[in-house]
């Protein structure tokens, strides 16, 4: 295993022990909005100017909030579900200041064949991926024009989607993490269970897959994920070995030994971390990754549960 010793990694916010951060996105002021999957809330986070800030509740829901996306400026989309039962959430923040109450609507429920939604991300202008972990697939959302309303279908079933419902950590999840690199026209997906990276083709007119899916890299528990296409390399967290990985785009360059950039050893500030995301100022992308962790919920340490973090690091 290939391991980097020095890095630069910060605290941007903190939360109590036992909430589960699960995935996020990051608006155009550098401020976050974070699903908590154990409150069932969406959280927002001031944007970080050097110093810790204090986060805040914006919504509770009746069920998990998993993946976020941005079709456009300040809206976004958050997949909300339990086992068996999912919706997609549309959260209009444009006008929005902190403090102020927002209320979401539905645009599309989904029921039959639904296992539990987890990451998603945009693969057109108005098309979301949204992987179903226990169900070993990824559904297709496609948005109205108003954005208002959505038809929802299966995009791809896979055997290397699928989760492990026993195993030495029970419910493993399969396909987890999801992104598309709009360059070449991939989507990469984690699956936790199966310990895989893989990606598919997709065709660039109808935004389907345009073949079977293929091993990029294998050996880590991949939660979700930040593509650098110009670097060609993926930035994967492990969920619940603590580290973050960095795995080439190009499948036959991963055939060395694993390269965890942080983690090995443990880092006791990144506990379980769940989300990564590159930061949207021009000065941080493509150099400074956000993440998102649970404290050890899924893994705890011997001694115990950490806080929940969100973090930035140097990459």
């Amino acid at each position: 295993m290939s391991i980097r010793t020095s890095f630069d990694l910060v605290e941007v916010a903190s939360f109590p022990p036992n909430f589960f951060l699960e995935n996020f996105a990051i608006r155009s002021d550098g401020s976050l909005l974070v699903s908590v999957l154990s409150h069932k809330q969406l959280w927002y986070v001031p944007p970080y100017r050097g110093t810790r800030v204090e986060p805040s509740p914006l919504y509770t829901f009746d069920v998990m909030p998993m993946g976020i996306v941005e079709p456009e400026p300040d809206v976004f989309y958050v997949a909300v579900g339990h086992v068996g039962r999912a919706r997609m959430c549309r959260f209009d923040l444009r006008g929005w200041s902190p403090g102020k109450p927002v209320t979401p609507h539905v645009v599309v429920e989904l029921e039959k064949g639904v296992g539990m939604v987890n990451g998603s991300c945009l693969v057109g202008p108005r098309t979301i991926l949204v992987a179903d972990c226990f169900a070993s697939k990824i559904w297709r959302i496609d948005l109205d024009a108003s954005g208002m309303s959505a038809t929802a279908r299966e995009w791809l079933r896979h055997e290397s989607m699928a989760h492990d419902p026993q195993g030495p950590m029970p419910d493993q999840p399969g396909v987890n993490g999801v992104r598309y690199a709009a360059t070449t026209h991939y989507v990469y997906y984690t699956s936790t269970a199966q310990q895989l990276f893989m990606r598919v083709a997709v065709n660039p007119h109808t935004l389907d897959p345009a073949g079977e899916p293929e091993l990029v890299a294998r050996g880590m528990m991949g939660d979700d994920f930040c593509i650098d296409e110009e670097g060609e390399v993926a930035y994967v967290t492990t969920h619940r070995e603590n580290t973050i990985d960095r795995i080439s785009l190009t499948p036959e360059n991963n055939a060395g030994p694993r390269n965890s950039v942080i983690g090995v050893p443990v880092v006791d500030l990144m506990i379980g971390p769940t989300a990564a995301a590159w930061g949207r100022n021009p000065a941080e992308h493509d150099r400074f990754v956000y993440i998102t962790t649970d404290g050890g919920i899924k893994a705890p340490m011997p001694d115990g549960l950490r806080p929940a973090k969100v973090l930035r690091v140097a990459l």
